[in-house]
């Protein structure tokens, strides 16, 4: 059996998770021109960066997948550079030409705690 050493002394250590918090406004002009365009076509914004990561958003203006409904539209959020497991939390809001109708597409921060973050596991993963 070994006796403590009184010259030991205690060590401690620490993990910081940094937040990253970002916007992006993707303006489509020519809405009703891009209406008809098909089923699974899209629009997509230019690159931006948060978290030092590139994202990009994908406006279907008649839906993503054929049983999508054509009166419907689809928008999607995409990890647009490489990386794997990156973890975010983000709000998706449709606001009309006029600037006063806001229309909440889906947002993560309602999520609960235990939930956590959506996590994209590789370079094009949508949501």
């Amino acid at each position: 059996m070994t006796e403590p050493n009184p010259m030991v002394s205690p060590t401690s250590s620490r993990s910081v998770t940094d937040t990253v918090n970002g916007s992006h406004k993707f303006v489509i002009q020519g809405y009703s021109l891009a209406k008809g365009m098909g089923v699974g076509k899209h629009i997509a914004s230019d690159n931006f960066t948060v978290g030092g990561y590139q994202w990009a958003i994908y406006f279907y203006p008649d839906g993503k997948n054929p049983e999508d409904s054509s009166a419907h539209v689809s928008v999607f959020i995409a990890l647009a550079s490489e990386g794997t497991d990156v973890r975010a939390l983000f709000g998706l809001t449709l606001v009309d030409q006029s600037g006063k109708g806001k229309h909440k597409v889906h947002s993560h921060f309602d999520r609960s705690l235990e939930s956590g973050p959506y996590t994209l596991k590789y370079r094009g993963s949508m949501w």
